[in-house]
């Protein structure tokens, strides 16, 4: 069955683009966030494999990326965690549902749970989190590149293009030997991200911090994957991530880097399905 697109409005008027890939009704929904400056395309190597398991897949572009509103004013992860809820009530708006984020879609995810957690722990079952931050998110590029950030951030809406290498995507996205394809995938989503939504949410992954919003994973199935050759998010993210909420799994995949959808597939929906598992016991995998 062909996934179904559509458009979700938030209460601000932005449209987010969103994609329904059908499942078995007895489990519980998947949602995915994902990173800065990709798109919901990103996600793709770990839907199929979910889709082909039976399980209802829903995947979005966040607000200035892919498909959906071009980003107005300034950026803000927390906007991001009302938009994950505004999806939510319209694809799984009772639950139970599993969220699973890529770096700025692991912060979309912890945002959610921090203004809206009587609804988080009412509805969510399972979380994975994957290459991704809850606080002390430290300038990773370089004061050049800073800069260069800062000035995206006040330019015309046109997309970054030429000044996106694959070269400069695989040193600083991928780990060791990785895929020229999906290097080049990742690439090209980043190219076609506009400058001032790429410099503006680097700004606001600067001042991200939902430490305190992790208590609302209290008890519920969480999953956190990290390569250790993550230059963006690297393993003492992971390790903080763990700490504020002790129950929570890790999984360090050795030569990975920051696209682990790509690097470790297969580790992602062993990742997805575990908690998955969790949340509906009894269920084999």
């Amino acid at each position: 069955m062909n996934p179904r697109t559509f458009t979700v409005a938030t209460d601000d008027g932005t449209l987010l683009r969103v994609q329904e890939h059908a499942g078995a009704k007895d489990r519980p929904t998947v949602v995915l966030a994902h990173g800065w400056t990709l798109t919901r395309e990103s996600w793709l190597p770990v839907v199929g494999p979910l889709v082909d398991a039976g399980v209802r897949v829903v995947t979005y572009d966040q607000r200035g990326h892919g498909e959906s509103s071009p980003l107005r004013g300034a950026a803000s992860v927390r906007t991001l965690g009302d938009d994950l809820a505004a999806v939510l009530d319209v694809v799984a708006p009772h639950g139970p549902v599993v969220l699973g984020g890529h770096s700025m879609g692991g912060m979309t995810v912890m945002a959610y749970a921090g203004l809206h957690p009587d609804d988080f722990r009412s509805r969510v079952v399972g979380v994975v989190l994957v290459s991704t931050s809850a606080d002390d998110l430290e300038n990773r590029l370089g004061a050049v590149e800073a800069r260069a950030m800062a000035v995206a951030a006040r330019l015309p809406r046109i997309p970054a293009g030429r000044f996106v290498t694959v070269r400069g995507q695989r040193r600083l996205l991928f780990g060791v030997d990785p895929d020229p394809a999906h290097v080049q995938l990742t690439r090209d989503m980043v190219a076609r991200t506009s400058l001032p939504t790429m410099g503006r949410f680097f700004g606001a992954l600067g001042e991200h911090d939902e430490s305190e919003a992790l208590e609302a994973l209290r008890g519920i199935p969480t999953l956190v994957l990290v390569g250790d050759r993550d230059k963006l998010t690297p393993p003492r993210h992971a390790h903080r991530l763990v700490e504020l909420v002790p129950h929570a799994e890790l999984r360090e995949l050795p030569g990975r880097g920051h696209m682990l959808m790509y690097e470790a597939t297969d580790e992602v929906v062993d990742a997805v399905q575990s908690v998955l598992a969790a949340a509906v016991p009894g269920r084999a995998r």
